[in-house]
């Protein structure tokens, strides 16, 4: 089963923009951290950013004031708005929900990962 699916991949030249949506099945409850993760060839997988179950946001240094996050708790779906795009933001990005299970341990769950690729 798909528990997380994302969408809105693609390419894009430079100083373009992208959105990306990821939606959380069912079976998923009360999410509580919501996030966007990337990882290029040959490079660690890095957070690009995340927005809790209160609204608040964390950024990775090299997007801050370039992408917006936000989540719809109703639809328990998180979106990416990538703006200004750069070559170097070209990577698989990958959707992370994490939750608490009833013991209080935290879950994550993670999608199957959508291309962003940047160039002209």
């Amino acid at each position: 089963q798909e528990e997380l699916v994302e969408s809105g991949g693609g390419q894009v030249r430079p100083g373009g923009s992208l959105k990306l949506s990821c939606a959380a099945s069912g079976s998923i409850f009360d999410p509580r951290v919501m996030a966007w993760y990337r990882q290029a060839p040959g490079k660690q997988r890095e957070l690009v950013a995340s927005i809790h179950n209160n609204g608040i946001t964390n950024f990775g240094d090299s997007v801050k004031g370039r992408f917006t996050i936000s989540r719809d708790g109703a639809k328990n779906t998180v979106s990416l708005q990538m703006d200004s795009l750069k070559p170097e933001d070209t990577a698989v990005y990958y959707c992370n929900v994490v939750i608490f299970d009833e013991g209080g341990v935290p879950r994550a769950y993670w999608g199957q990962g959508t291309q962003v690729t940047v160039s002209s």
